[in-house]
């Protein structure tokens, strides 16, 4: 093992930092994309257009985060290809992962209307919220290519210890994003479905912008590797993260959907709550994702180095730095009240009916910042069995938790079982990385 690696300790810090703070401010416009959709929905409608945006955004995370692989799957093996100086490899990843992305996009096109159909049969909503719904996924559906490549492209970049280049795609997706869904559902006949043709035109934006900037830094090695790496040669380990990283994402998606599922047997108000309450719980994980990416790119990297010194210091400048942003939202939570709730909707009931609910908001970053961060870590060591399975016990946890406390807390059983699921995250991941670690460099502690 090279523990005198080509990183010194002292530079771990800064190396964080140059690669987190791009992310981060690539990831504070990615909330404010579905809070604008909210709002914009929010105030040129009611309670039902809130639930129809909630159930349609629903719908493509359901189908998107299962393709989820794509981004994390190619973040870690391009990472620890690029820790071995190996830019043959890097440049054969792209190309299956791409290849894999391509495929999907024509499977999801060619299954969209089964796929809605049977989503749809198990989501109990009233007819006006299924029909905005179903009008808004129909439209969205068509920028399926974009968004797995996308996917595909962010998770290279950040490989190749680049975070800048997915900051402005991402920047450039999100505010198109904004402006045109604005525009499209303010100032003309579309109304309120043109916050799905604003994603619609984003997306392909985005995906443009991406190709641009891969070639204008990247062309160079792709040029020299393209031809000699062989599509399916080696791919194998490739299908192997993905289908480990696939399951993952399903049991992500029986905690997010299930809480919005389960949401909407208590009503549409009660939707419209935990759909603003979700959007807030989210806004504070994308900052801590910028560290979780720093993470999955210089676990990588130094995995890749077999550099187990430096590994083991940036993992601890990663704990430090998320801890700090977990408390600096605590506080930000608990001093300002229900004013995050008022900026997405105008509707007084809506925000009588969140009250009940702030304390999670407040506890949210102490007891969720900590899973966010060895997320990115163990996808850096593409430890995909075990994000694998760390995933399926958080999922049976949010499910029993809610069974048990649901009987006599009502909603806020939805609640008690989102944060059951994050703290089993938290546990299983501390208790099994010291093994990781070890197996991941091929030498003990």
């Amino acid at each position: 093992m090279k523990d005198a690696g080509k990183t010194s300790t002292r530079s771990s810090g800064r190396e964080v930092l140059r690669l987190a703070v791009p992310s981060i401010l690539a990831n504070i416009t990615i909330p404010l994309v579905g809070m604008v959709d909210v709002a914009i929905v929010g105030h040129v409608s009611d309670a039902v257009g809130i639930g129809g945006v909630a159930i349609g955004t629903m719908l493509f995370d359901l189908l998107y985060w299962n393709f989820g692989f794509l981004r994390v799957g190619t973040s870690g093996l391009t990472a620890q290809a690029y820790g071995q100086g190996d830019m043959r490899e890097a440049v054969g990843i792209f190309k299956q992962t791409g290849f894999i992305a391509g495929c999907s996009a024509l499977m999801v096109w060619a299954l969209q209307w089964i796929f809605l159909w049977a989503v749809m049969a198990f989501v109990p909503c009233t007819d006006a919220v299924g029909a905005f719904a179903r009008e808004y996924f129909f439209i969205r559906i068509w920028a399926a290519p974009a968004t797995l490549g996308l996917m595909v492209f962010k998770g290279w970049f950040i490989g190749m210890q680049n975070t800048v280049a997915p900051m402005v795609c991402d920047i450039l997706v999100n505010v198109v994003n904004m402006v045109a869904s604005y525009v499209l559902a303010v100032h003309t006949p579309l109304g309120m479905m043109g916050v799905a043709y604003g994603t619609l035109c984003a997306q392909y934006a985005g995906l443009l912008v991406a190709c641009v900037l891969l070639w204008a830094r990247y062309g160079r090695i792709f040029r020299e590797h393209w031809r000699e790496t062989a599509l399916f040669r080696g791919i194998r380990k490739v299908f192997r993260l993905s289908g480990d990283l696939f399951v993952r994402s399903l049991c992500f998606m029986a905690v997010y959907v299930g809480f919005t599922s389960l949401a909407s047997n208590y009503g549409d108000q009660q939707l419209a709550v935990s759909t603003i309450m979700m959007k807030l719980f989210m806004f504070f994980s994308y900052f801590v994702d910028g560290f979780a990416y720093a993470g999955e790119a210089l676990t990588g990297r130094f995995i890749g180095e077999r550099n187990g010194k430096e590994l083991t210091h940036t993992v601890r400048v990663l704990f430090r730095w998320t801890v700090g942003v977990g408390l600096l939202f605590t506080v930000l939570y608990v001093v300002s009240g229900d004013l995050p709730v008022r900026m997405m909707t105008s509707d007084v009931s809506v925000i009588a009916a969140s009250q009940p609910f702030l304390p999670w908001l407040a506890l949210m970053p102490l007891i969720s910042c900590l899973a966010f961060m060895w997320d990115g870590i163990y996808i850096g060591a593409t430890a995909g069995k075990e994000v694998r399975d760390c995933m399926i016990w958080a999922a049976a946890g949010f499910v029993v938790a809610y069974l048990v406390c649901a009987p006599w807390c009502g909603v806020q059983a939805i609640y008690i079982g989102y944060f059951v699921h994050l703290l089993a995250r938290t546990v299983y991941l501390s208790v099994k990385w010291k093994k990781t670690r070890a197996e991941s460099l091929k030498v003990g502690d």
